[in-house]
């Protein structure tokens, strides 16, 4: 249970890039690869990976993820984009990504949409997934009583961590599977048009 904790703890499953976070004046590329090294540095895998670079932000405006910059700087409202298609690309394609945020691009653009309140209610969301995952991380940790006859205690740790393993898979294959029928209502409901 013990090594559940240190895994929960370096998740940071609370670290969002937050408005509060994002200057108030326009910044460059190298900036904005700067702020999200900077927020999410604690969450790579290894010290080689990067969390965002300059090939994945021009991809990014190639595939027009999100509306194009003025004078080669990204407003706030670029970078929650840049900050949801972060969080997207774990479980999404980047033509899905596209898919889900093209109307809210337009409506940031054309209506003067207000990507910050929904943004915010994004991270309110986030928040609630990651308690219902520190609930379920500790019924699944506790499932592993019900096997330990005559187990040591390498060997009950190491069951443990794969009944984890396979219920986080399990419930990741939920969660995208269930993303993916949304991203494809999206899609038909805008090829319908």
């Amino acid at each position: 249970m013990e090594d559940i904790e240190k895994l929960i703890d370096e998740l940071q499953l609370y670290n969002h890039l937050t408005p509060e976070d994002i200057p108030d004046l326009d910044l460059y590329m190298d900036q904005v690869i700067q702020l999200f090294e900077k927020k999410y540095q604690d969450t790579k895998r290894n010290d080689d990976e990067k969390v965002l670079t300059k090939t994945m932000i021009n991809n990014y405006a190639k595939g027009k993820l999100f509306f194009p910059i003025t004078n080669k700087k990204y407003s706030q409202a670029h970078v929650l984009l840049i900050s949801l298609i972060y969080q997207l690309k774990g479980a999404l394609s980047i033509s899905d990504i596209k898919t889900v945020l093209d109307k809210l691009n337009q409506k940031v653009v054309d209506d003067g949409f207000d990507l910050d309140s929904f943004y915010r209610s994004y991270i309110h969301l986030s928040e609630q997934n990651a308690d219902t995952f520190l609930n379920h991380t500790k019924s699944s940790a506790k499932a592993v009583e019900d096997i330990t006859n005559n187990l040591d205690e390498e060997d009950l740790a190491y069951l443990e961590k794969v009944l984890l393993i396979t219920s986080f898979v399990n419930m990741s294959n939920f969660y995208r599977r269930a993303a993916e029928k949304l991203v494809d209502e999206i899609a038909e409901k805008k090829n319908n048009k």
